[in-house]
């Protein structure tokens, strides 16, 4: 198959892939299943209190109805991922920007699994869940502001003229994003299995179980992959240093993000603070940079 043939071949593989008509279809899927998913993780929380079923791990979603939210937010950051592969192709800093949605959403995700949890009664600067309660709080209100900042710069780029170098370049990102595609599928679901197995029908006890890590920790390091291949690929269509080094920040943006997802308490908001902060100082100085040079020009 010539190169041409196989440009156009991704690019008609994409664009039904990632057709409109099938973005609306994944979104109402999605608005459904969470619906339904909310029901049945309220249903759970009702049969655990009457003791129906046993779990053996301790069961941090299910003994308060708030805990139910964090069902259908768990299946809408699998909807956001799927809007994450499908800007792949667009631009570094719009990836990026989607990556910073994703992850303040799993930090909101993870107030309202941590809510029944708070001690009222106990002192809050000696409580653990207390305290992470907090640090969320705190960090997603920065997280929203900083990424507003982010998104704001963003808007402000000018898109690049569309030459055979970058059709290159960008068909080159649709075939990774039609690889990550089934792989998303594939890892949700293994992970779904894996996480029904270990709450029912482990034979032992888990001691050890971080719930928010749960299959993004393993997609954030398959991004991570994804991120530097496309920065490799960039090499060979640019050769603007500012450019490459955005390209570069990006990539250690979701360095930060993944992370994030080996700790907890402080630490953990700190890295996600931090990787949108360093986000947003990249893509202020390169726009600094372009704009100088535009001057010189």
């Amino acid at each position: 198959m010539s190169k041409t043939r196989w440009q156009d071949w991704i690019e008609l593989s994409f664009s039904r892939v990632f057709s409109d008509k099938n973005k609306n279809t994944i979104e109402r899927f999605t608005i459904n299943v969470s619906i339904f998913g909310f029901i049945i993780h309220l249903l759970l929380i009702l049969g655990k209190k009457y003791d129906v079923f046993h779990s053996r791990i301790d069961n941090i979603l299910l003994t308060d109805p708030i805990s139910a939210i964090y069902t259908p937010f768990s299946i809408i950051l699998i909807y956001e991922i799927y809007l994450l592969i499908h800007y792949l192709p667009r631009s570094f800093t719009t990836s990026v920007s989607k990556q910073f949605e994703i992850i303040s959403l799993i930090v909101i995700r993870r107030i309202f699994a941590d809510i029944p949890h708070i001690e009222i009664t106990a002192s809050w600067l000696n409580s653990p869940s207390n305290l992470q309660l907090i640090y969320d709080l705190i960090g997603i209100l920065i997280l929203f502001f900083l990424i507003f900042l982010f998104n704001k710069s963003r808007n402000k780029i000018m898109p690049s003229r569309l030459t055979n170098n970058l059709r290159r370049f960008v068909n080159s990102k649709r075939a990774i994003s039609l690889v990550l595609l089934p792989v998303l599928a594939l890892t949700s679901a293994y992970t779904l299995i894996s996480w029904i197995h270990l709450q029912f029908f482990s034979p032992s006890v888990i001691n050890s179980f971080e719930l928010n890590a749960i299959f993004y920790n393993e997609f954030f390091t398959i991004l991570i992959l994804a991120d530097v291949f496309i920065l490799l690929l960039s090499f060979q269509y640019t050769e603007r240093y500012s450019q490459l080094i955005r390209n570069t920040g990006f990539v250690i943006c979701t360095i930060l993000i993944r992370l994030s997802f080996s700790t907890n308490g402080l630490t953990n908001i700190a890295l996600i603070v931090s990787s949108v902060i360093f986000g947003l100082l990249v893509l202020r100085i390169y726009q600094a940079t372009e704009h100088l040079e535009e001057k010189i020009a």
